[in-house]
Formats: C-alpha cells, sequence, structure tokens
C-alpha cells in the first residue's frame, strides 16, 4: 500500500487524522515511502541533537542569570528539522517566529549569533549578507505578513524560491494569520505557512483557541490546501513540506501545513508550565519525543549504535562549546550599538535620537 501525502483539505473535505510514515518505536509504516535518504536523515538527526543540547545549556545559564529569556524548541524539533530539510537555504527563505532553532543553524544562522541575541547583544539579530532568514519576532504573528510580502517580491522577481513563515497555534488566533492567508491565496504566492501546534498558548489550550477540529482545515477558505501532520514524526513532515515547496516553485500557490506536535518543556524560561500542564498528558506526548523517535528508525536501519551515538553526540557537545568560546570573545557592546542594525540608512530622527542619546551635539 502506498500512502497518500497530497494536501488533505480541499473544499468540502471533512477533518482527517495527521499524516505518520514513522512510528513512534521508529518503524516505517507499510507503504511510506520517505524523501529523506539515510545519511540526509543523520544530517537531520545532528541539527535535532543539536537544538536539544543548545536549549539544555542555554537554559542552565539563564537560570543562572548569564542569558535572558528564551523559548525553548524542546519537543518540536522534528517539525522544524522536518520542515527545514526540505529548503534550499540559496533561493528559500525563512521567517521565523522565536522557537526555530535547528532551521535557523541548518539556514546559515551561526549559533554564536543566537547566543549574543539571547545574552542581550544587539549584534545578535543582524542576519548576515546572504543569509535568507529574518530575525527573530517576539510579537505574535507579525512576522507572517513579512513573510508574504517576501513571497511577492519574488513571485514579482520571477524567482523560483519560497518562503516558509513559522508560527504557532496561538499565532493562528490573530489577526495577522488570517490577513496574511488571504493575501497570500488571492494572489498565489510562493509561500507555506508552518503552523506548528504545540497544544498551548502559552498556558491556554489549543481546546480554547478554535472550535476548528484542526487547524490545517481552514486553508480551503482561502483557496490554498491545508495538511495536518504528525509533527514529531520528522519523514512525515518533510515530506509533506517538499510536496509544498514543489508546488510553490511550480507556480501553484500556498500551503498550510499544520504540524501536531506538544510543547515539553516551558513556554519560555520566565513559564511555569507545572501549573497548568497535565502530567499524563505531557507523559504520553513524551513517549513520542521527535529525537527518539528518528534515533530508532536510524537503529532500525543499521545506520546508528551507541557507539556511534555517543560519538556524534560527543560532537555536538564541541560544536556547541565552541561556538559559546566565540560568543564570550565577541566584543562588547557599546551604547551606541542599540542603534546599529536598525535601517540600512539612518533617518535623521535615528540620528538626532542617536546624538542626543549619547550626549553628543545635535
Amino acid at each position: 500500500m502506498t500512502i497518500d501525502t497530497t494536501p488533505q483539505y480541499l473544499p468540502g473535505d471533512a477533518a482527517v487524522e495527521p499524516i505518520q510514515l514513522v512510528d513512534e518505536a521508529g518503524v516505517l509504516r507499510d507503504g511510506a515511502r520517505p524523501r529523506l535518504g539515510d545519511d540526509e536523515v543523520i544530517e537531520a538527526y545532528r541539527w535535532m541533537l543539536t537544538a536539544r543540547r543548545f536549549d539544555e545549556k542555554c537554559w542552565s545559564l539563564q537560570r543562572q542569570g548569564k542569558l535572558s529569556t528564551f523559548a525553548p524548541v524542546v519537543g518540536q524539533e522534528g517539525a522544524v528539522t522536518g520542515s527545514a530539510m526540505a529548503l534550499d537555504p540559496d533561493r528559500d527563505w525563512i521567517v521565523p517566529q522565536y522557537r526555530e532553532l535547528p532551521a535557523q543553524l541548518r539556514h546559515g544562522v551561526l549559533p554564536e549569533a543566537i547566543i549574543l541575541y539571547r545574552q542581550g547583544h544587539p549584534d545578535g539579530a543582524a542576519i548576515p549578507n546572504g543569509v535568507n532568514v529574518l530575525p527573530y519576532q517576539v510579537s505574535l504573528a507579525a512576522q507572517i505578513p513579512h513573510a508574504v510580502g517576501i513571497g511577492w517580491g519574488m513571485k514579482l522577481q520571477d524567482s523560483d524560491g519560497v518562503a516558509v513563515a513559522y508560527f504557532g497555534d496561538g499565532a493562528s488566533s490573530e489577526g495577522d494569520f488570517h490577513e496574511s492567508l488571504n493575501f497570500a491565496g488571492a494572489l498565489a504566492l510562493p509561500v507555506i505557512f508552518f503552523l506548528q501546534n504545540n497544544q498551548w498558548a502559552i498556558s491556554t489550550p489549543r481546546s480554547q483557541q478554535s472550535a476548528a477540529h484542526d487547524l490545517a482545515a481552514r486553508a480551503p477558505g482561502y483557496g490554498m490546501p491545508g495538511v495536518s501532520v504528525d509533527g514529531n514524526d520528522l519523514i512525515a513532515v518533510h515530506k509533506v513540506m517538499a510536496e509544498a515547496v514543489a508546488r510553490a516553485r511550480a507556480g501553484q500557490g500556498p500551503t498550510l501545513i499544520e504540524a501536531q506536535t506538544f510543547r515539553l518543556w516551558a513556554h519560555t524560561t520566565a513559564d511555569d508550565p507545572t501549573r497548568y500542564v497535565d502530567e499524563a498528558v505531557k507523559e504520553r506526548w513524551q513517549a513520542g519525543d521527535p529525537l527518539l523517535r528518528i534515533r530508532r528508525y536510524l537503529e532500525h536501519r543499521g545506520r546508528l549504535d551507541e557507539a556511534s551515538a555517543v560519538t556524534l553526540d560527543d560532537e555536538v557537545t564541541d560544536y556547541i562549546e565552541q561556538a559559546f568560546a566565540r560568543a564570550a570573545a565577541h566584543p562588547a557592546a557599546s551604547p551606541s550599538a542599540v542603534y546599529e542594525h536598525v535601517f540600512a540608512d539612518p533617518t535623521p530622527a535615528l540620528e538626532r535620537q542617536r546624538a542626543f542619546g549619547l550626549g553628543e551635539d545635535d
């Protein structure tokens, strides 16, 4: 049997179950046809492991007062990495919210830049030329129109690039979400709306955010297909994302993908999920941890064993430690740094503000 992973929602369709190609034991379902080869899955596993270890170190340092508040990606690494693996860093754009660490790293953002950002250094938000990633967006859903604007620009330029907006279920309740999908659908723009449904908008459960069975079902109302996928299944996420990318490159317009996943850690380091998350529910999702699932998948295929897993973990740890060393060696921010990276050419108002703020002559 061949599993059909074409977009699931078309006008008049009823809600369906999320696509899954690899079960929680890491076993490929009968008839499933992954688009990722084993070497690519190992690469994806490395990015996922890097994100997990990076967040573990950052969490410890934040508790020591050495980093500012941040949103960990723990539990969502499969959704982020699986989707990012379908993109071409040279022509596609990533427009993140604040929980897309492995996608940013794969697309060319330096790990030390993310460290600097979490330390409050202005240079941490500066994206190098040639890296097709926008800075973090903390304001909920405010980045989604930006992705649509990039997509519109690429269409006007006859580019075959794709823009991907990452956001959560909470953001899908914002006006920016609906306006962006409507615009992208009307103009058939090459935009993929990647909705990470981690079941919580901070402490508001998904059940209180919308009466819809799932959020991908909204897509036909904007003239685009919607796909619901097991967000902890890297293989399935990659496949539906690759199909959406191919559709966008062919001029067939946008797609809404809802990755069903779970936020295993707190919303941010300022949050206490023990006050509202049912531990039994969390444990059930923990059993589907995307990192464990893809490790088991590689073990079943004879591409990973205990020794090679330890070696890979050591390499990832060294990569992270070197990044922290480079961040520590980065020059401290001067008072004037707050005025940098705002405009390519500072406006007169910004120059007056800089002069006033630094005590210079007006």
